[in-house]
C-alpha cells in the first residue's frame, strides 16, 4: 500500500518519505520536518491515533491525512478532534485522494504565508493607537493639522460627511485637544428623537410645563456649561428649535421649555451634518443665518471610496481593536477586494464587515468568504418562472441550470473533474455523480480505485 502511494505521487512532483510503523514515522516526521503526512490508523505497535496526537503536539500546523480499511464514525471523529486535516476510507477513489494531498499542501502553504505576514505586521499591531482617528490619505492629514490649530480657540466648528464617516471621532479629537477637554462635553443626536422631546433634552423643562413633567430638568447645553455640546445630525434639527439654537449661539442664553427666565450658558458648540447644509438651506430645511454661526470653522470630511489608502491601515484597527490576542491574518487578495470595493456606508461599514469575518471566521485566516460586502450593481433582470415554463418542469429547470454551471466549470478546467470539483466546492464524489445523472459522462465511465489491507503505514 505504502509502494503504491509513492508510486502515485511522485510522478505528480512530490517527495515522497516512506516509514513502516508509528516509531520510524515518528523519528522521520521529527528529523524531516515533512510538509504533510499521510497515517494509516492500523499501524504495527503504536497506532496511528497516537502517533496523530504526538505529531500534533510537536507541531499543531502540519496536515496530517488519515486513512483506514475499518472506517467507523467514532475512528473519523476522533480522528478530527486531535487535528486530523482529513480521513479518508480505504478503498478510496484515486481522484480524491490526490485532491485531498493537493488541498493539505496548498493548506501547508498558506500557513507559511500567514507566519510571513504575521512577521510583517506584529510590530505595527504591537503598536498602540494615539486616538481612533486613522487616516494616511493626505486630505485627513490636512484635516489633522486643521484641528491642531483650531482645537485650542472656541471657535464653532461644523464637520460634514456622508454617514460613516467618522464625524464623531472627529468631533471627539477636537474636544480632547481643546482647552475644555476637562470639563463637561455632551452629545446628543438630532435626528434620534421627536421634536419635543429633542427640544426638552437640550433646553431643559420647568416643573408642570407638560405631562409627565413633574419636576424641574436641565437640558444639556446647562449640564455642558463650561465644557462643549456636539450635536449630531443637524441638518434634521425642526426649524422651530434651531431659531432657538440660533439664539444660543448668539447670547449664549436660552429658556427652559415653559421657563420665563433665561439661563445663561458658556458652552463651545461642534455640529456634524450628513447631508450637504447649503443644499439644504436652498430648500428651505435649514436656516441660513443658523448657518453662518455654525460655520465659523468647517471640516468636510472625505468618503472613504475618495481615501482607499486608509483601507489597509483601517483593517489593521479593527483587528486589533476585536481580536487583541488572536492575531487574525487577511490574504493580500482579500485586501485587494476590500480595497476595489466603494464602501456606501464608509468606514461604519469596514468596521462592522470586519468584525462579522472575524466572529465567523474558523480558523486564523479571513479569506473573502468571510466579508459580507453589499452587492455594487443590480442583479440582472431574470424570469425563473419562464425557466421553469420552457423546460416543462421544476426538475427540468434546475436540470438545465445545474447542466449549465457544471458545463462551465468543466471547460474552465479543461475537463479536469478533480480541479472542477475544487472549483465548485463540492466533493469529487457528487460531481460525478451529477455528471452521470446530466449525461455528461458514459455510464460506462470506469472508477478508479486504490485498496489496501489492514497494517497500513506511515
Amino acid at each position: 500500500m505504502r509502494k503504491n502511494i509513492s508510486d502515485l505521487l511522485s510522478p505528480l512532483g512530490y517527495q515522497i518519505i516512506e516509514a513502516g510503523n508509528g516509531e520510524a514515522g515518528m523519528a522521520v516526521f521529527v528529523q524531516k520536518k515533512p510538509h504533510v503526512i499521510i497515517l494509516d490508523i492500523n499501524l504495527p505497535g503504536k497506532n496511528g491515533l497516537q502517533v496523530l496526537k504526538e505529531i500534533k503536539e510537536i507541531s499543531s500546523d502540519t496536515p496530517v491525512i488519515i486513512f483506514t480499511a475499518f472506517g467507523t464514525s467514532e475512528r473519523a471523529i476522533e480522528a478530527m478532534k486531535l487535528g486530523a486535516f482529513d480521513y479518508l476510507e480505504k478503498p478510496f477513489e484515486l481522484d480524491e485522494f490526490i485532491l485531498t494531498v493537493e488541498r493539505a499542501c496548498e493548506y501547508h502553504n498558506l500557513l507559511t504565508e500567514v507566519k510571513e505576514l504575521r512577521s510583517i505586521v506584529n510590530e505595527a499591531r504591537s503598536q498602540p493607537a494615539d486616538d481612533n482617528i486613522i487616516g494616511r490619505n493626505p486630505r485627513m492629514q490636512e484635516i489633522f493639522k486643521l484641528i491642531g490649530r483650531i482645537a485650542p480657540t472656541d471657535a464653532t466648528v461644523l464637520i460634514q460627511g456622508e454617514s460613516g464617516t467618522g464625524k464623531e471621532l472627529i468631533a471627539d479629537a477636537i474636544q480632547r485637544h481643546s482647552l475644555l477637554s476637562d470639563k463637561p462635553f455632551v452629545k446628543i443626536n438630532c435626528g434620534a428623537l421627536s421634536e419635543s422631546v429633542l427640544e426638552s433634552e437640550i433646553f431643559g423643562h420647568e416643573k408642570g410645563s407638560f405631562t409627565g413633567a413633574g419636576s424641574r430638568r436641565k437640558g444639556l447645553f446647562e449640564i455642558a456649561d463650561g465644557g462643549t455640546v456636539y450635536l449630531d445630525e443637524i441638518n434634521s434639527m425642526p426649524q422651530s428649535l434651531q431659531v432657538r439654537l440660533l439664539r444660543i449661539l448668539q447670547k449664549q442664553s436660552f429658556f427652559r421649555v415653559g421657563g420665563v427666565t433665561p439661563v445663561k450658558v458658556n458652552v463651545r458648540v461642534i455640529a456634524s451634518a450628513n447631508k450637504d447644509i447649503e443644499k439644504e438651506m436652498e430648500n428651505g430645511n435649514f436656516r441660513e443665518d443658523l448657518y453662518y454661526r455654525l460655520c465659523v470653522v468647517r471640516i468636510n470630511i472625505p468618503p472613504l471610496r475618495e481615501r482607499k489608502d486608509d483601507i489597509s491601515p483601517l483593517i489593521e484597527y479593527f483587528l486589533r481593536k476585536y481580536c487583541p490576542s488572536r492575531k487574525l491574518i487577511i490574504l493580500p487578495e482579500s485586501i485587494n477586494k476590500l480595497c476595489s470595493y466603494n464602501w456606501p456606508g464608509n468606514i461604519r461599514e469596514l468596521e462592522n464587515t470586519i468584525y462579522s469575518a472575524v466572529v465567523t471566521a474558523d480558523n486564523d485566516v479571513l479569506n473573502i468568504k468571510n466579508l459580507p460586502l453589499r452587492a455594487e450593481l443590480p442583479m440582472e433582470e431574470f424570469s425563473f418562472v419562464s425557466l421553469a415554463k420552457d423546460h416543462q418542469s421544476f426538475k427540468g429547470a434546475v436540470n438545465y441550470v445545474e447542466r449549465k454551471i457544471i458545463e462551465d466549470a468543466l471547460r474552465i478546467n479543461n475537463n479536469n473533474q478533480t480541479k472542477t470539483a475544487l472549483f465548485l466546492k463540492m466533493n469529487r464524489r457528487l460531481l460525478y455523480s451529477k455528471m452521470k445523472e446530466l449525461s455528461l459522462i458514459p455510464d460506462n465511465s470506469d472508477k478508479r480505485k486504490v485498496s489496501g489491507k489492514k497494517g497500513g503505514s506511515l
